[in-house]
């Protein structure tokens, strides 16, 4: 196993500018169900941001909404405009268009490097000392599981994830707490790069942010019946770090009504820094009776 799925995903190709200052293409990458993973239209949207901003200038925090379902294997065109550099901050947005009509959009915000005091969180005291390989893979829990969405939730992702407690890919384990955590690492090397890392940080973070939520709710992937799809995002990035190392990505369910929820998430380095926060709102429709 490899991480190729992910750097496919973000390979952006630049364009003739239609709408904005600058444009980028790229494709979302397949995933076992009818349309393509939010974590694409994450990554890519920040990357082509990242093309933007020139020198030392770092994505320190983006604001996105998913506009429309997006299909797989088709281009996305990102158009971004250039709205402000000043000396220290620049300020970006980012559309993309497929099929003609908006699907993503997004800010983003950079920032010069600066010498300043520092606090640092502690990671959650359940986790330090934890040895991840000590956890079941996903292709551990799902052996002998030959169904298609098992096979990607196994090897189709570009990332081992081993989840606290365990996942709830088949059915839910009776855990209803409102936490979790999930470790978090590359099945290859990435590139050094510290804008592809964080692009791969941006690129995760989707995948099981809603889990919380569904904890609570007694429900799974696998639920019959069950919906869900990404509304809007917010991540600030913190520190470089690597992704192709493992990550805690400690999640917590903070709201849930009307049929969207509201989870957040911090990711740690192994030794305990904090590389980023995640707040997501998602739709979650359970099955009817």
């Amino acid at each position: 196993m490899n991480s190729d799925i992910f750097l496919q995903a973000i390979e952006l190709k630049q364009t003739e500018a239609e709408v904005f200052d600058q444009a980028y293409s790229a494709v979302p990458q397949y995933v076992p169900w009818p349309k393509a993973y939010g974590g694409d239209m994450v990554a890519q949207g920040a990357l082509a941001m990242m093309h933007s901003a020139a020198g030392d200038r770092r994505l320190h925090s983006m604001h996105s909404y998913f506009l429309r379902p997006v299909d797989m294997g088709i281009e996305v065109r990102y158009e971004v405009e250039l709205l402000r550099d000043g000396r220290g901050y620049s300020t970006r947005q980012v559309r993309g268009f497929q099929n003609g009509k908006p699907v993503y959009a997004a800010l983003g915000s950079f920032h010069v490097p600066e010498e300043g005091p520092s606090y640092n969180p502690e990671m959650p005291q359940e986790h330090t000392g934890l040895n991840p390989e000590s956890l079941a893979s996903a292709a551990e829990v799902l052996a002998g599981n030959d169904a298609d969405d098992a096979r990607y939730w196994s090897a189709g992702r570009s990332f081992d994830m081993r989840h606290v407690p365990g996942p709830l890919y088949l059915a839910h384990d009776g855990n209803s707490q409102p936490q979790q955590a999930v470790w978090i690492k590359a099945f290859s090397a990435l590139p050094d790069d510290p804008a592809i890392q964080r692009a791969a940080l941006a690129y995760v973070c989707d995948y099981t942010i809603l889990e919380p939520l569904l904890r609570v709710h007694g429900l799974a992937w696998s639920t019959p019946g069950l919906a869900t799809a990404s509304l809007d995002h917010s991540m600030w990035f913190h520190r470089d770090g690597r992704v192709d190392d493992w990550v805690l990505y400690a999640q917590d369910a903070v709201s849930s009504q009307d049929n969207r929820g509201l989870a957040t998430g911090r990711f740690f380095s192994r030794t305990g820094k904090l590389l980023a926060t995640v707040a997501q709102e998602g739709m979650i429709r359970g099955p009817r009776a």
